[in-house]
């Protein structure tokens, strides 16, 4: 369809038109994680906020996976639409459905059985160790909403379409929030609460999805024939999707291991790294929605032999995401109280918290580079770049540098949040030299 042509037109007006409704999504779906910790916090003390913490950090951890493994979905349709076949782009529809159905049922099965370990691994504080089972207990069973959330969401984009999904999480958004205040405020069910309104918002999500799946003109027709498993369709989805899920699962580790750091130090230090890693996640929406907006107009117009409209596509997205991340990262050195006091009442943690996104804030800037390469590489089909350079900020910078602050600077978590804008940086830097390469190489091939 014509409004779904990112191959036509002005780039930054097809970027800023793909990624605003992506935004949008995101914030509404962050907005309502970070609801279940404002809503925790009104009725319940820090062993509640804690639990629901590390909770959501590992959903949203299993989530990223999930939307990793999707994008090869999206940049395998967005090929096909870009070069107008038709037939390809449906039987990448099909063979996604048949993929992520079996996909999230052994998901599912696997992370039940290992609640527990989980719970462990996490070192997660004494005090919120049963909260913390209950909450992981019940997201795990919803594992097939999210997966099924993400993979609709993933085809719409791929066409070209971001505004059905904003409408999806819409729906998630309030109905989370309204079982919020009644399971967690009404019926006092604390973390069992939080995770029981999420997974009925997604519930409501994916029935929402599949309506509009089955209503809406994507430009191509899927029909039954569509809906198999496709071995050679598979692997091209997993050729892009696997690098992208690995890159964020490995992001996602790191994360885990220094919320694991600090929650060995206490359940004040735990409960502060908490709730700025939740703000963290809301401040990474803007390069987030350009990430996918960028790979999804570099997908369709390599797939329509128009390599200088992706180019151009990358370079709108670093000035727009550049400049979000150093106004976050200021008001972040003057303001953070008006910040982390929002989850919190405790004056310890809220001391705690603001020091720790003091030094963490600056990754909003450094990130925005990598998060636009990644989208533009994700988009070209060299999805492994990612990973690359996601793994080696991580093993060289960001595990060893939390690790190393927590034990030599043990009075403040301010020398801690230097570790992710610092291997951001580095990450930032290896991209751009390897966009520097390819650009060589393809000027000296012509």
């Amino acid at each position: 369809m014509r409004e779904n042509n990112l191959t036509e037109g002005s780039v930054g007006k097809n970027l800023i038109r793909f990624a605003f409704p992506y935004l949008l999504a995101c914030f509404m779906q962050t907005f309502y994680g970070m609801a279940d910790l404002f809503v925790v916090g009104l009725y319940n003390g820090s062993q509640t906020t804690t639990a629901v913490a590390i909770g959501s950090q590992v959903m949203h951890m299993l989530t990223v996976i999930i939307v990793g493994l999707a994008m090869g979905a999206t940049v395998r349709i967005g090929r096909y639409v870009g070069a107008k076949d038709e037939q390809s782009a449906s039987g990448t529809v099909g063979a996604s459905v048949v993929f992520f159905a079996a996909f999230a049922v052994l998901l599912t099965a696997g992370l039940l059985l290992c609640t527990d370990l989980i719970t462990k691994v996490m070192l997660t504080p004494a005090e919120a160790v049963g909260e913390t089972r209950r909450y992981l207990g019940i997201c795990f069973a919803g594992v097939p909403f999210i997966t099924a959330y993400n993979v609709t969401s993933s085809i719409f984009r791929g066409a070209g379409d971001s505004k059905r999904p904003m409408y999806f999480v819409a729906a998630a958004c309030v109905v989370n929030i309204a079982m919020d205040f009644l399971l967690i405020g009404g019926m006092g069910l604390g973390a069992a609460g939080a995770a029981l309104g999420t997974v009925l918002g997604q519930a409501v999500s994916v029935g929402f999805a599949l309506w509009m799946l089955k209503r809406r003109n994507l430009g191509f027709q899927v029909t039954r024939r569509d809906i198999r498993a496709d071995r050679e369709t598979v692997s091209q989805i997993l050729k892009v999707g696997a690098p992208i899920a690995c890159q964020d699962g490995l992001i996602q580790v790191a994360f885990i291991v220094i919320t694991v750091i600090a929650n060995s130090r206490g359940l004040v230090v735990s409960a502060a790294v908490g709730i700025v890693e939740k703000l963290i996640g809301f401040l990474f929406l803007v390069p987030s929605a350009f990430l996918s907006a960028i790979s999804a107009i570099t997908a369709q117009n390599m797939g329509a032999d128009k390599p200088e409209r992706a180019r151009a596509s990358l370079g709108y997205g670093l000035v727009i995401t550049m400049s979000w991340g150093a106004l976050c990262a200021l008001y972040s050195q003057f303001l953070p109280q008006t910040l982390v006091g929002l989850f919190t009442r405790d004056v310890e943690v809220l001391i705690a918290g603001c020091a720790y996104l003091r030094s963490y804030s600056f990754d909003t800037l450094f990130a925005a580079v990598h998060f636009c390469f990644s989208g533009y590489f994700c988009g070209d089909q060299k999805a492994g770049i990612s990973f690359i350079h996601n793994i080696i900020a991580i093993v060289m910078i960001r595990i060893p540098g939390a690790y190393l602050a927590g034990v030599y600077f043990s009075d403040s978590l301010y020398p801690m949040g230097w570790a992710a804008p610092l291997g951001s940086l580095l990450s930032a830097l290896i991209c751009v030299g390897f966009y520097l390469y390819f650009r060589r190489k393809e000027r000296i091939m012509t």
